[in-house]
């Protein structure tokens, strides 16, 4: 079934209709010539050869007749005339006078020659002759040589012959088995060529075409097989480079779509923030100045009133005033440019200031921040204000969090400072990422207990020192949160100098 496929898809295959007009067929053309000169060569050594047989039988036979004929001893004559089919395969022999007349014979022969030119010929000059002629329709092949007697002169003629149709037969015979040779010859040619160039082209070549045939239908990822001869194997390797170059151009163009789809969408996000930024601002500074009037009132009246419950009254009022003020601050934070002052200050001290800022905000039964390893001496340089700002909404977040304790674990190594700040709470709302948490204005707590700025704020002030914030849960080996850690990393290598 490959075959006839391949036989019916022949006219398509160009390779070999060429391999098959420019190599098998000249060369069985160059063959089928050799064939045909060495056929026409063959015939000619056959014929001589036949003439040399025969002229050697009438040199034989020659002289002893020559005697006879002289003698007129026709017993002597028919005898050594008929010793020559011993001798070869000769279908008669005959001896003539001078004027053809016939005078002894023995098998097929003719009985006058006084016509014939080839015999006049021989008698004329006295050289033998020989030439094919037809006697009682039979085709003979003849050679004639004159009877000459001991003085050299020519008192005869003798003829032998032979069938025409022994050299014929031969011949066809060689010339039959030359051309069955040949066209064996040419089936073979033609097998050889069309095995050796499924072998050594075709199936390479199908398994090439087969391969582009699969990245057109799109699987890029493809390749072509490496194998078969020097010229594919390196049509094989380019097509793979390509398509690696290819794989290589679409990855990078991937990647800077990305990139580029990731800007647009941090420019978006930075319009946007920039818009609440400037929302913020405005709605933060109108209500600092009405606030810090009403909480001057309130002071002022706490002095002038003398009963409890007015004094309590006032005191509630004084702390929503000190509640929106916080607000406030926070929506000013969260407003607030970027680092513009670096200053150089030690990270103990860093922490200190924040602490002791935080403890001013701890309720009763809230949980005291503590730190669990002694703070390493490092010296940063940094906004300290900025960033004991983070310190103090990381810690705010915490202690509203905790049920007894927080945490606080400073890590260091050649590259980066962390900051952990880790509490007992019951950790991250479950199906609500990190993330979200840290985007402004979302917040895990009740309606009205938070602004959802100040995860936020620490995300904001830690990108401006060039750092990240992290919010994970705590979790215990079988899974179970036991807090919530906030994780502040700021790099070494991206601090800036202290601007003069």
């Amino acid at each position: 079934m490959t075959f006839l496929s391949n036989l019916r898809r022949w006219p398509q295959a160009s390779l070999q209709r060429r391999l098959l007009l420019f190599v098998v067929l000249p060369m069985l053309l160059l063959v089928g010539l050799a064939i045909r000169f060495g056929l026409a060569l063959t015939s000619e050594l056959v014929s001589n050869s036949m003439r040399t047989d025969l002229e050697l039988i009438g040199r034989a036979i020659r002289v002893p007749i020559s005697d006879a004929l002289l003698q007129q001893d026709l017993v002597a004559i028919n005898a050594h005339l008929e010793s020559v089919f011993t001798i070869g395969r000769v279908y008669g022999a005959s001896v003539y006078n001078t004027d053809g007349r016939l005078v002894a014979a023995t098998g097929v022969t003719e009985r006058d020659l006084s016509d014939s030119e080839l015999a006049s010929e021989v008698v004329r000059t006295g050289l033998q002759q020989d030439g094919y002629h037809s006697v009682s329709g039979q085709s003979l092949f003849s050679h004639f040589l004159p009877v000459i007697d001991r003085s050299g002169q020519i008192h005869g003629l003798l003829q032998i012959s032979r069938k025409g149709s022994d050299f014929e037969q031969s011949l066809d015979r060689m010339s039959t088995l030359a051309w069955m040779s040949w066209v064996a010859l040419a089936l073979l040619s033609l097998l050889i060529m069309w095995r050796g160039h499924q072998r050594a082209i075709g199936q390479p070549v199908h398994q090439l075409v087969d391969s582009m045939r699969k990245v057109a239908a799109g699987n890029s990822k493809h390749r072509a097989s490496l194998e078969g001869p020097a010229e594919l194997a390196e049509v094989a390797a380019g097509l793979n480079q390509m398509l690696d170059d290819m794989a290589v151009a679409q990855s990078q163009l991937q990647s800077q779509q990305a990139e580029q789809q990731r800007m647009q969408q941090q420019l978006k996000k930075q319009e946007t923030m920039a818009a609440i930024g400037q929302v913020v601002s405005g709605v933060a500074h109108e209500l600092g100045a009405p606030l810090s009037v009403i909480d001057g009132r309130a002071q002022r009246l706490l002095r002038l009133q003398q009963d409890e419950d007015s004094q309590r009254q006032l005191e509630a009022i004084r702390g929503q005033v000190q509640r929106l003020s916080r607000m406030v601050k926070q929506l000013q934070a969260f407003a607030h440019t970027p680092v513009a002052s670096w200053q150089t200050i030690s990270l103990p001290e860093l922490l200190q200031q924040a602490l002791t800022s935080i403890s001013f905000e701890l309720q009763p039964g809230d949980a005291e921040p503590r730190l669990l390893t002694p703070c390493p001496a490092l010296v940063l340089t940094l906004d300290p204000a900025r960033l004991e700002l983070a310190l103090v909404n990381g810690l705010r977040n915490a202690v509203q969090a905790a049920r007894s304790e927080v945490l606080i674990q400073v890590i260091s190594d050649p590259h980066s400072l962390t900051i952990l700040i880790e509490d007992d709470g019951p950790g991250l709302p479950t199906g609500q990422a990190a993330a979200d948490v840290m985007q402004p204005f979302v917040s895990t707590k009740p309606q009205g207990q938070g602004t959802g700025l100040g995860l936020a704020i620490v995300q904001q002030i830690l990108q401006e020192h060039q750092g990240s914030v992290q919010l994970s849960n705590k979790t215990q080996p079988n899974q179970e949160v036991t807090g919530c850690r906030l994780s502040l990393t700021l790099p070494f290598a991206t601090m800036k100098e202290p601007q003069p």
